[in-house]
């Protein structure tokens, strides 16, 4: 099990982008846990936890987002272990 952040950036709030994850997330990669939440720069946080191959999966999706979304920049952070989620939630 890895775990990575992401930062998202461009148009990314107010365009349905933490609710589009959420389903992205409960409909192709379940297994997942973590989080997805808007910061106050106007940004948009992905705390993922699971096997690298939904990880990827969830990445290449970051990087396209929502029909709605404009996304400018994705910066992935390796995440030492955290603490365990027990399900995928937008913050």
């Amino acid at each position: 099990m890895i775990n990575r952040r992401y930062r998202i950036e461009g148009k990314v709030q107010g365009v349905f982008f933490r609710k589009s994850t959420l389903e992205y997330v409960n409909h192709h990669t379940p297994n997942i846990t973590g989080y997805v939440k808007n910061l106050k720069d106007g940004s948009v946080e992905v705390l993922a936890c699971g096997d690298l191959e939904d990880i990827n999966n969830l990445e290449a999706f970051l990087k396209e987002g929502p029909e709605t979304a404009e996304v400018e920049k994705v910066t992935l952070i390796e995440q030492p272990s955290v603490a365990n989620f027990k399900d995928f939630q937008v913050g």
